[in-house]
């Protein structure tokens, strides 16, 4: 069984191009409408920045407006992690399953 972990940021560098944008994108999307998790609008607001960083124009559009349900502290929250995932920080946030399936 394949399996991509996404959190792994040695496992799965962040690449350039849309392939990468893509999939943080789709985990953006998977959080912000509770596809296969609970609705978490910090964790999309963080996959969207994320994507938005690799080039993705609706990530940038759709972080904006899930940003206009959030507090500033969410927000700042959301940003917080952005930035620790892309320094490799470990986050011990379980990958859904939607996700492991897609890299199958």
């Amino acid at each position: 069984m394949a399996r991509f972990e996404i959190l792994d940021a040695q496992a799965a560098p962040l690449g350039e191009g849309p392939a990468a944008a893509d999939m943080l994108f789709e985990l953006g999307m998977m959080y912000s409408v509770g596809r296969d998790v609970p609705v978490d609008l910090i964790s999309a607001h963080k996959w969207f920045n994320l994507a938005a960083m690799k080039g993705s124009l609706e990530a940038i559009r759709l972080r904006r407006e899930i940003a206009d349900q959030m507090s500033d502290r969410e927000i700042a929250v959301a940003q917080r992690a952005a930035r620790d995932w892309l320094k490799g920080g470990s986050e011990s946030v379980p990958v859904p399953a939607a996700v492991t399936a897609i890299a199958a």
